[in-house]
C-alpha cells in the first residue's frame, strides 16, 4: 500500500530504488481521488489519461538512465485558473465553461519540464473571488476533516486534495490569503511568495497588483522545492522580478534559530480572534523562542484598515479585468441575439455568478467619476502607509509571526449570505498582499475538537529562503504537519 502522504524526497527515492513505478503510483491517486472526491468535491476535472502518459513517460526515462526532473514522480493538483493547454479552463465560473486554452501558463508548465504529473484542476471560489469555495460556479468543496465544513479559500479545492492527500502538492494563488487561510483551515503547509517572485502569466487575473502564485504541500521542505522551480523571470510578464532564484532546499539549515528575532504585531492577537486560535498560535511562538529564538513586541498600527483598503483596490481592478469576458473570444455565449448590447448584458447576465457581478459593481462605482479620489485615490495612499510600516518593524526583527485566520473553518452556509463576514475571514492575511510581502504558512496544535489551526511567518521582499528555513525547523520541532484527516 502506498503512503499518499509521501514527501517529494521520498518519491524520488522510492521510485530509484524501484518499491512502485511512477504509473503504480498515478494510479493509486487516481484511484484515491475517484473514491474520496465524490465527497470532498476538490477537484472540477480529472486528467487520467495526462496523467498515466506523463507518468508512462518517466517510467521509461528512468529505465533508460536518463537524467530526471525535479518533480519526477510527484503528482499535482492545479487551481482551476492556470491555463493548462488542451485541458479545459474554467476559473470556477459558467463564463468559461468549456474553454480550452491554447498555451499554458508559465509556472504550471515548469512544473511539467521538472516531470509534475497533473492529476486534475480543482475547484474555486468564481475567479479566485472568496473566501470559502462556496461562490464557485459549479459546486462547493468540502473540509476533509469535517465535510460539513468550508476547506477555506478561494483557492479551497487544491487546499482540500492536499489535506486529503489526493496529490503530492497543489498550486493555489494567493491575492488576499486565498492559498494561507486554506491553509490554516485544513491543516497543511502553503507558500505566498514575493509579489513577482513568480509569473502571473496564463492565469485568470483577479486584481493584477495583488495576484500572487503559489503552492500547497505536506510540509514546508516540500514547498521550498516547488518553489525553486515556479519562481524567475519571465518575459511574458512585465511584473515579474529579475531577483535570482536560490535552491531553496539547499538552504532549510541556514538561518539559525538561536538569536532570531521574531515580531508579534500586537493587532493581530486582538479583537475578535478565537481564543484558542490566538493561544495555540502563541504555543507555536513559544516553540521557536525555547529553541533559541526571541519574540519581540511590535506595532502595525494601520492593519485594521487594511480590510478596507484591500476591498477598495481589489474591486476595482476585478471591474477592469473582468471586462474581456464578453462572450465574443472565448467562454459561453447567448446565441440569435439582435445587437450587441443585448449581447453583452444577457451573456453576463446569465453566466456571470452573484459575487463576480458585486465585484464588479463595487468597482466600477469607485472608478467611477466624483468617487475615484475619495475611494481609490485614498485607499492607494494608505496602502503606500501599510508598506512602510512593514518595512519599519522589519528593519528590527527577522520576521513576523501571526494566526492566519481569526477562526478554525466554519459551517457551509454559515457566512454565505453576509458578504462583509466572509470578507473579515481574510483580516490577517490581506495586509501581506497589501503590502506584496512573501508568507508561509504552516498548521500548529489542533483544537480541542481537532480541527486544524494555522500561523503564518512574514518576511521581508524576497526573503522566502529565511521563511522555508525557520518553517522547515519548525517541523522538525513539531509534528502538526504529519497529522492527517480521517477518511
Amino acid at each position: 500500500m502506498i503512503n499518499p502522504y509521501l514527501t517529494i524526497p521520498q518519491i524520488q527515492t522510492s521510485l530509484k530504488k524501484g518499491d512502485f513505478s511512477c504509473q503504480d503510483l498515478t494510479s493509486f491517486y487516481l484511484d484515491r481521488i475517484k473514491s474520496l472526491d465524490p465527497k470532498i468535491k476538490a477537484f472540477i476535472t480529472i486528467t487520467p489519461k495526462v496523467a498515466l502518459d506523463k507518468a508512462k513517460e518517466i517510467d521509461q526515462k528512468i529505465k533508460d538512465k536518463k537524467l530526471l526532473g525535479k518533480l519526477a514522480g510527484s503528482t499535482m493538483a492545479v487551481k482551476d485558473i492556470y491555463l493548462t493547454k488542451g485541458i479545459e479552463t474554467t476559473a470556477a465560473s459558467q463564463v468559461l465553461k468549456g474553454y480550452i486554452p491554447q498555451y499554458s501558463s508559465t509556472v504550471y508548465q515548469r512544473l511539467v519540464d521538472e516531470d509534475a504529473i497533473l492529476l486534475g484542476k480543482t475547484n474555486t471560489d468564481t475567479f479566485a473571488f472568496g473566501a470559502s469555495t462556496e461562490n464557485s460556479g459549479f459546486f462547493t468543496t468540502k473540509n476533509p476533516y469535517d465535510t460539513s465544513l468550508i476547506p477555506g479559500g478561494s483557492s479551497g479545492g487544491s487546499a482540500a486534495a492536499q489535506s486529503a492527500g489526493l496529490c503530492t502538492f497543489s498550486l493555489g494563488t494567493d491575492t488576499g490569503g486565498s492559498i494561507r487561510q486554506p491553509s490554516s483551515l485544513c491543516g497543511i503547509s502553503g507558500i505566498k511568495p514575493t509579489y513577482s517572485r513568480n509569473s502571473r502569466y496564463g492565469i485568470a487575473a483577479m486584481a493584477s497588483s495583488f495576484d500572487c502564485p503559489g503552492a500547497f504541500a505536506h510540509s514546508a521542505k516540500d514547498l521550498s522545492i516547488v518553489t525553486s522551480v515556479m519562481a524567475g523571470n519571465d518575459p511574458h510578464d512585465a511584473t515579474s522580478s529579475k531577483e535570482v532564484v536560490p535552491d531553496y532546499s539547499s538552504l532549510l539549515e541556514n538561518k539559525n534559530l538561536k538569536g532570531l528575532k521574531i515580531g508579534l504585531p500586537k493587532q493581530y492577537f486582538t479583537g475578535s480572534i478565537d481564543p484558542e486560535v490566538k493561544k495555540n498560535v502563541l504555543k507555536a511562538a513559544k516553540t521557536l523562542e525555547e529553541n533559541g529564538a526571541q519574540l519581540v513586541g511590535v506595532s502595525l498600527p494601520s492593519t485594521d484598515l487594511g480590510i478596507a483598503v484591500y476591498y477598495v483596490l481589489m474591486p476595482c481592478e476585478v471591474s477592469s479585468n473582468m471586462a474581456r469576458y464578453d462572450g465574443l473570444r472565448f467562454g459561453q455565449s447567448k446565441k440569435d441575439i439582435k445587437d450587441l448590447l443585448s449581447y453583452y448584458l444577457e451573456t453576463r447576465g446569465d453566466y456571470m455568478e452573484s459575487e463576480l457581478k458585486r465585484r464588479i459593481i463595487i468597482g466600477t462605482y469607485f472608478l467611477s467619476a466624483g468617487y475615484f479620489d475619495a475611494y481609490y485615490l485614498k485607499a492607494s495612499k494608505v496602502r503606500t502607509i501599510i508598506k512602510k510600516e512593514f518595512q519599519d518593524v522589519l528593519s528590527h526583527v527577522d520576521l513576523l509571526l501571526t494566526p492566519t485566520s481569526p477562526t478554525p473553518a466554519w459551517k457551509i452556509g454559515e457566512k454565505v449570505n453576509d458578504p462583509l463576514k466572509m470578507y473579515l475571514a481574510d483580516v490577517y492575511t490581506v495586509c501581506t498582499n497589501v503590502a506584496g510581502l512573501p508568507a508561509i504558512a504552516l498548521p500548529t496544535s489542533p483544537s480541542k475538537t481537532n480541527l486544524p489551526i494555522g500561523f503564518q511567518l512574514i518576511g521581508n521582499y524576497f526573503k522566502e529562503a529565511d521563511l522555508f528555513s525557520v518553517a522547515h525547523q519548525y517541523q522538525s520541532l513539531t509534528n502538526h504537519h504529519l497529522i492527517h484527516p480521517k477518511l
